[in-house]
């Protein structure tokens, strides 16, 4: 398969020319086109069950390799969020109402693909009292009937309008792993995630903690939209006084020439050194690449997540 330097999966076009005032990107930005069999394979799995996943809504840059293998993000509750952050690519505007038979489909598709792990994340809908909290605990005991082997982890919006109640529902369903990103440092939540607070994301990954302390949590950021070094780092010490276990880290990529700017292409050596650090704060796990993604070799991370917490607390 042949090399693409890409700055949006779904417009090409939109390579770097005189009139696009944003970095060059380095020879490290690289992905794989998606020509291979598997990638067709798990394209037309997604369609026949009419699902939508982040994959595609949000330009991901390692759809390819992560199709070939069968494995793909499914993002419920529709396409369309009720946020406008500027550094996503997913739609925003007044959505429609939630499927009650999306969940079956979610786990009858987990079942055929033969997963080991999924992950499932969704937009926000502030428009919806629960937030989707039992919608996400629908999706989770379906995929436990259809597909009882296969480990879950989901990656939730901040519930940021519903009583705090509504996380409880979550918890009780028993996902492996509980995702839910800050995806910047705090001075540029006014820019970046407007519609969001800093604190009120790190206190419910914190109440994770509280409600099951077994649970896996992970988080994660961007880089590349403005931040300091040092912002980052202290990023590292808010989650890891919340007890978050997993930390992703990944270079902020353009998705159109509307959304944030990119500041800069971090190196893969800051990269290396950001990943340091977070095992020096103690977190059981760290990706810390310029591809990095929440949901990026996730199976492969769960069982090295799992492999380390044994280890910490002595289990052969």
């Amino acid at each position: 398969m042949r090399d693409l330097k890409i700055p949006d999966q779904r417009h090409p076009e939109k390579a770097h020319r005189p009139d696009n005032d944003q970095p060059r990107k380095p020879d490290w930005i690289r992905v794989k086109a998606p020509t291979s069999k598997g990638y067709s394979e798990t394209r037309e799995i997604m369609r026949t069950h009419k699902l939508t996943t982040v994959c595609e809504e949000a330009g991901c840059p390692n759809v390819g390799e992560c199709w070939s293998q069968g494995h793909a993000t499914m993002m419920i509750m529709g396409e369309i969020c009720t946020r406008g952050c500027t550094f996503c690519n997913v739609a925003t505007g007044r959505p429609e109402a939630l499927d009650v038979f999306e969940p079956g489909r979610v786990a009858d598709a987990v079942k055929k693909l033969g997963l080991n792990h999924v992950v499932i994340t969704s937009v926000d809908r502030d428009d919806v009292e629960d937030g989707g909290a039992e919608h996400f605990a629908m999706t989770i005991r379906a995929i436990r009937k259809q597909a009882p082997g296969t480990t879950i982890e989901i990656l939730t919006p901040d519930f940021l309008k519903c009583d705090p109640s509504v996380l409880e529902v979550v918890v009780a369903a028993k996902p492996d792993v509980f995702n839910h990103n800050l995806e910047t440092v705090p001075g540029l939540y006014p820019s970046v995630r407007p519609g969001a607070r800093y604190f009120h994301s790190l206190r419910l990954l914190q109440r994770v903690k509280e409600l099951d302390p077994a649970m896996f949590t992970k988080s994660g950021i961007m880089v590349g939209l403005g931040e300091r070094a040092e912002e980052v780092r202290q990023v590292m010490d808010d989650m890891r006084a919340a007890d978050v276990d997993f930390l992703t880290i990944g270079q902020y990529l353009q998705p159109t020439p509307k959304h944030h700017r990119v500041d800069r292409f971090v190196t893969p050596d800051e990269f290396a050194g950001y990943e340091k650090s977070a095992y020096g704060k103690g977190f059981l796990m760290v990706s810390a690449t310029p591809l990095t993604r929440s949901s990026y070799h996730a199976g492969d991370d769960f069982a090295r997540l799992r492999a380390a917490r044994e280890a910490k607390l002595g289990i052969v």
